[in-house]
């Protein structure tokens, strides 16, 4: 079985000089080949324009791939030729190319390739030619994954209703493996797309390789979110087809994760390997996904964790393999007191969508939880950070301290707003001013931590790539010190006229609808909150997918609880809750408050739970349906 593993540089470019510096370590620890995942990262000469500005030079990509080599460690590039192709969609001349069109015909802006267009074979040609050099493996991976708008551009709609959707897809296969053969290559695509289309797999040319990815820990069989994580199990029908079968984990964040949940991840690879032994699989291949929020050394003490599974068989606990990947990575002084602290950290992961939607927006933390957990975090990783911890952790764990800091400062803050508001209706001018004063006072600490937060992510960020440029992190915090200085103006727009304490502020609304989504089923469930217009227009306000990214979540059957809070102009105007995506969810504790006047929905008690949604199927390749309403349920105030 072939160990292999994965850099994603589509999202980022690592300094080349330190990628090359890897290399001889990973194949001490016995892996065998490098997969590349590129997108725009490289430059194509026979597509000019479609690399970034800072992507890998031909050169600089031939010197990675000599040094893997001279290593002992053949390259595999990962060449995405349907879905996640926008890095070719961007280019004006290929945009027409996409699978998505407008009502007028012309290409969206955003999609991904249309299997049938007269110019995508010549595009995918031209990618895999330029790329054919590097593959020092004998193998060429053309991605292929979650590729849910197939079907949608006239041509392809066309062909799906002649022939079905397995045949549709099992003919593009079969037309870039016709591309793949004259270049003496072995073709590789993931296999999500033939768990949701399993008829396809007999129409399949002998011979490819398929890897079957899942990342969350399983008993036997991986799952499918989409199915509400029921269990499949691909490698009989690829034996019988001869296509080569290959188990991948995964080893580090997911989107927007500023570090791994290290037990996952590590019940994750144990999963996998035990996988890839009992159907005596061609490969494992640990892939790793949008480092670019993480310090890239982290995700690699799992992969370095990961060795210990043929390196170490003896070891299979957490912490003992966590401890080996500190070891290999920063040295054995301090390695088992990072493992565990490693590990202690996934209680406070900030990890899901309830999560990541503060990057985005302060006026969504508006409802009962109070900042009472996340201050717990805050000073958990607080501790953490001051502690003898190689520096890339260190610097992890003080960019989450400051995430949890920063949650616990606007659930206060939004608290603040309505006592604030409950004080004035009452006339006690007093209290006003004494909150307002304290609450610029937390705001101007909170400038501090800012100051702290935006520290760590540059030595998250420089440790390994280009420090002239300003991480993803740094952007986040750029936009919560925007939001901050709007709150400070609010809060002085207070202090000189109390009742403008009834004016929509950074951290909550007019008035603010609150209330419980229960994800009883996951699956790929989306939520939101509309309002209609005098026009009789429902917008959306928010909206949050329900997926929770941790173990615990994917499962047919799970208990979690998560609050949803949402700023509203006035009550006046209908509103109402609804459910998109896949899968159904149940909503209680429904609410709608300025601070003084509480609402609730008419013939609703506060702990009935009404479900959304229909559950969601079992098989089948599934009509994500993101762009309308499944259900939805009208709020009649009392």
């Amino acid at each position: 079985m072939i160990r292999a593993f994965q850099w994603d540089l589509a999202r980022q470019v690592e300094r080349l000089g330190f990628l090359l510096d890897q290399l001889p370590r990973y194949a001490g620890w016995g892996y065998e080949e490098l997969y590349l995942h590129l997108e725009d990262a490289v430059d194509y000469p026979s597509l000019p324009g479609v690399a970034r500005p800072d992507a890998y030079s031909l050169r600089d990509f031939e010197k990675l791939v000599t040094a893997a080599d001279r290593a002992g460690i053949k390259v595999v590039p990962i060449v995405n030729l349907l879905g996640h192709t926008q890095y070719l969609i961007n280019h004006p001349e290929l945009r027409d190319l996409n699978e998505l069109r407008a009502p007028d015909g012309s290409p969206l802006p955003r999609g991904q390739l249309c299997p049938l267009h007269p110019r995508t074979l010549e595009t995918a040609g031209k990618l895999l030619g330029d790329m054919a050099p590097f593959c020092t493996a004998g193998k060429v991976h053309v991605g292929l994954d979650e590729s849910f708008q197939l079907g949608k551009h006239p041509l392809s709609h066309a062909e799906v209703k002649r022939i079905g959707l397995a045949s549709h897809f099992s003919g593009y296969v079969n037309r870039l493996h016709t591309l793949v053969q004259p270049l003496g290559l072995r073709m590789g695509l993931w296999a999500d797309m033939l768990a949701l289309l399993p008829e396809a797999i007999p129409q399949l040319p002998r011979g490819l390789i398929a890897y079957d990815w899942y990342y969350y820990p399983f008993p036997r069989h991986p799952r499918m979110e989409l199915h509400n994580f029921a269990d499949y199990d691909l490698a009989p029908a690829f034996a019988k087809q001869g296509i080569e079968y290959w188990g991948c984990p995964m080893n580090g964040g997911f989107r927007h994760e500023a570090l791994p949940v290290f037990g996952d991840r590590l019940a994750n690879l144990q999963s996998w390997w035990r996988r890839c032994r009992q159907t005596r699989a061609g490969g494992f291949l640990v892939t790793g996904w949008e480092p670019q929020r993480l310090a890239f050394e982290m995700p690699l003490v799992v992969d370095a964790a990961a060795a210990s599974l043929w390196i170490n068989p003896e070891i299979d606990d957490h912490a003992g393999m966590l401890a080996k990947g500190f070891e290999r990575v920063f040295g054995k002084a301090g390695a088992r007191e990072a493992a565990r602290a490693a590990l202690a950290c996934d209680e406070h992961a900030f990890a899901g969508y309830a999560k990541w939607e503060i990057n985005d927006r302060w006026d969504g933390l508006a409802g009962p939880e109070g900042p009472a957990r996340a201050g717990r975090s805050a000073r958990f990783f607080t501790r953490l950070a001051r502690q003898n911890l190689p520096a890339p952790f260190a610097a992890s764990a003080a960019f989450n301290a400051y995430l949890a800091a920063r949650e616990a400062f606007i659930r206060h803050a939004a608290r603040t707003v309505q006592k604030i508001r409950r004080r004035h209706a009452t006339g006690q001018a007093r209290f006003v001013a004494d909150a307002v004063t304290t609450a610029r006072t937390a705001a101007d600490l909170f400038a501090v931590q800012i100051k702290a937060g935006r520290a760590a992510a540059r030595t998250m960020w420089a440790r390994t790539r280009n420090p002239r440029v300003r991480s993803p992190n740094e952007d986040i915090i750029a936009r919560d010190t925007a939001r901050l200085k709007a709150w400070q103006r609010w809060l002085a727009a207070v202090a000189r006229r109390p009742s403008r304490c009834l004016d929509t502020s950074p951290v909550h609304g007019r008035w603010q609808l609150t209330f419980i989504v229960h994800n009883h089923a996951p699956a790929l469930q989306k939520i939101l909150v509309e309002q209609q217009s005098a026009d009789g227009v429902w917008t959306a306000l928010a909206e949050r997918f329900t997926i929770e990214f941790r173990a615990k979540a994917a499962r047919p059957h799970a208990s979690i609880r998560r609050e949803f809070s949402v700023p509203v102009d006035t009550p006046a105007r209908p509103l109402r809750i609804a459910l998109r995506g896949i899968g159904e969810i149940t909503v209680s504790h429904v609410r709608l408050t300025e601070g003084v006047i509480t609402l609730a929905p008419r013939d609703w008690p506060v702990r009935e739970h009404r479900t959304l949604g229909t559950p969601a199927s079992r098989s089948g390749f599934p009509d994500l349906h993101l762009a309308s309403n499944r259900d939805a349920v009208e709020l009649v105030w009392s």
